[in-house]
């Protein structure tokens, strides 16, 4: 039972605020060193470990699709592809709500950064919801909706690091999440169709005399396209692994902005920075986390759970759907990353044991994830969707606006778990 207090320990400093790094390492230090039977050797693994997380190739790719991703959100691509999209459904009811989530989507295969799309879309989608009329709430549950998809349609950044927690293919991973994403999006799509014909009011036709020509339309959107279909087409087909294949994004992000001529020393520069820090913060939590498992495993935590589902509950479906449970509850009180370092190995030896498909789970951890940047209190999306809009939205309007999409996500990961071969048609 130690494992367990130190467990629910490491959550309420993450409660407190404290860094998910510090939270997590400072607390297997305090329980190694307050343990007699563990000490401070636990940590001699620790280096190999560490050097382990530095030379894996797999997570070589978390940095390189952030670069990707911030050279293309200074791009200005999402400007035109939105201006572009908007102009097809000129005069359908939710006409523009449908371009911001078919917008996201495509941002999402691109660039796979949630704050980028969700700051972009707030900007420059924003304001023509509201100057349209359509309802606060549903401008801004769509947008936030919209920019969280980069979390299941790959290459997402989740799913490169579920592959390496879960040691399963992230070229899998990446077919597998495909359907799953384009349910999401027909998901978003349909609601928003539906209500607007229940309600005109709420996503009002847009009425333009502005003319886009067919030829602009499609140098804004078959660019980006060929990056996405390149990309994940080179993992699909098997002729590049997904580090390769996030190199290969890299260059052709450079050269989309060469294309849009929008590169310059102050982008590569700002890209360089940022891709740093987030990075820097990725891996400090994994190399918290790892110190965290040590000490949990030592304690023996993993064992301890493991015998709860496999002995006492002895259920598959119970044990899924206690685990997509807790990790939806804790999405809304902590981040992406520390689930899929912290609870994620606590779930792959029960899954193991099971006999549980790792791709399929992986997906439906994913989508379960997704869910945790719209959810509040702590929803990073919300968070990212009110500090761009400012006083355009109140934080009641998000709240108002988002419930719908979080069930409806609920819904995509219900269809998932009833229908696996939404994960398997591509494998």
């Amino acid at each position: 039972m130690i494992a367990l207090v130190m467990f629910l320990i490491a959550l309420l400093l993450l409660l407190f605020g404290v860094p998910v790094a510090f939270a997590f390492g400072g607390v297997a230090m305090m329980f190694a060193f307050f343990t007699p039977d563990i000490g401070f050797e636990v940590f001699n693994i620790l280096p190999f470990r560490i050097y382990g997380i530095m030379s894996n190739t797999t997570l070589m790719a978390v940095p390189l699709f952030i670069m990707m991703g911030l050279i293309l959100e200074k791009s200005q691509m999402a400007e035109k592809l939105l201006i572009s999209m908007s102009s097809l459904f000129k005069g359908v009811r939710g006409g523009l709500g449908v371009s911001v989530v078919l917008v996201g989507a495509i941002l999402a295969a691109s660039t796979g950064i949630v704050s980028a799309s969700v700051v972009m879309m707030s900007v420059i989608a924003l304001p023509l919801m509201l100057q349209a009329g359509y309802n606060k709430g549903l401008a801004g549950g769509t947008i936030a909706a919209s920019g969280t998809l980069g979390q299941i349609i790959p290459p997402s950044i989740i799913l490169i690091v579920l592959g390496d927690v879960m040691s399963v293919s992230v070229g899998e991973l990446f077919m597998g999440a495909v359907l799953p994403g384009v349910t999401l999006v027909a998901l978003y799509i349909s609601y928003i169709l539906i209500r607007a014909f229940l309600n005109k009011e709420d996503a009002p036709a847009i009425v333009s005399d502005q003319k886009v020509s067919f030829l602009s339309v499609i140098f804004a959107i078959v660019p980006p396209l060929l990056l996405m279909i390149t990309v994940l087409g080179s993992i699909f087909a098997g002729i590049a692994s997904p580090t390769e294949s996030a190199a290969f994004g890299v260059v052709g992000g450079i050269l989309l902005s060469v294309f849009n001529k929008t590169l310059n020393f102050e982008m590569i520069k700002y890209a360089l920075f940022e891709t740093m820090k987030l990075s820097g913060m990725i891996f400090m939590i994994l190399i918290g986390a790892t110190a965290f498992s040590l000490v949990f495993n030592e304690l023996g935590g993993t064992d301890l759970i493991l015998d709860f589902f496999s002995h006492d509950i002895g259920d598959v479906w119970v044990f899924i759907g206690v685990s997509m449970l807790a990790i939806f509850i804790l999405g809304f009180f902590i981040d992406f990353i520390e689930i899929s370092f912290i609870i994620v190995p606590i779930l792959v030896p029960v899954m193991e044991a099971f006999g549980i498909d790792p791709i399929w789970f992986g997906v439906l951890i994913a989508m379960n994830l997704q869910a945790s940047f719209l959810t509040p209190p702590f929803g990073l999306s919300l968070f990212f969707l009110k500090g761009a809009a400012g006083k355009s939205l109140k934080t009641i309007d998000i709240y108002k606006g988002i419930v719908p999409f979080i069930l409806l996500q609920l819904l995509g990961l219900g269809l998932v778990i009833l229908f696996p071969d939404l994960v398997f048609a591509f494998i």
